[in-house]
């Protein structure tokens, strides 16, 4: 999926936010459920990213594609350190503000249909719970098998997430997984839209997953969870997986 400029409320915001001017972003669940998200956390540099993204660089290797690219935070460290990096979003003007800041090859695709122009990677990254991207078991399996298909012999991806039965604001969407469950859904699998302005964007699946359901995820793909990496008493985790050896 690509936004068009009216749809895309993701990249006007960090847009205006790149301009100094004061943006919100509107987080809307498809129950009702909204809560708001400053766009500062995509500018952050690296001494600001939560431990377990920080813990999990040392992981990235050779050529990387960054899913979910954004402001660019995430290219502009590995380019930074010297990596070859590709970016990649669904927002052309997510894709815009990345640029401005000094990303040097960022594209707007689907993450399900990579073009084989962009050549193969060694690391998939896919930081600021971007394994969310997954969006559902079915589609979860698609783009894994597309991302063992782009990347080296040697690919990995190195993802980040949060456990949706972990944290201490759990209690508050037990109903919502509880509703999932009745529906054939995983319990995380979230409905969701942002709105900024005028701009809304169609509704997306958004997958919080327990290091458990990846691992479910993972079988028939080709993909291994060979590491989990978290800090005490925290939802969000970082994950190294890598390609089973042939015939594994």
């Amino acid at each position: 999926m690509t936004l068009a400029a009216s749809d895309d409320a993701f990249g006007r915001v960090l847009l205006a936010h790149l301009e100094g001017r004061s943006a919100v972003t509107m987080v809307e669940r498809d129950d009702g459920f909204v809560e708001s998200e400053s766009p500062r956390f995509y500018f952050a540099g690296v001494r600001r990213w939560p431990a377990v993204e920080r813990r999990a660089l040392r992981y990235v290797r050779g050529r990387v594609l960054d899913v979910g690219t954004g402001a660019g935070r995430v290219a502009l460290e590995l380019q930074r350190r010297g990596r070859d990096v590709v970016g990649l979003d669904y927002s052309q003007l997510a894709a815009r503000v990345a640029r401005k800041r000094g990303v040097t090859n960022v594209r707007v695709g689907d993450l399900e249909a990579l073009p084989s122009s962009l050549g193969r990677f060694d690391t998939v990254v896919m930081f600021g719970n971007n394994l969310g991207l997954l969006s559902n078991a079915t589609k979860a399996k698609r783009i894994l098998r597309a991302l063992h298909a782009t990347t080296t012999d040697r690919g990995r991806i190195v993802g980040s997430n949060n456990d949706p039965y972990a944290n201490n604001g759990a209690a508050r969407h037990r109903d919502y997984h509880r509703r999932n469950r009745t529906r054939g859904r995983l319990p995380g699998q979230v409905r969701l839209r942002l709105r900024y302005r005028e701009s809304t964007t169609p509704w997306v699946d958004w997958l919080f997953l327990s290091t458990r359901e990846l691992e479910k995820l993972l079988e028939g793909t080709g993909w291994r969870l060979e590491r989990v990496i978290r800090e005490p008493n925290d939802s969000q985790y970082t994950v190294v997986i890598e390609k089973e050896p042939p015939g594994g």
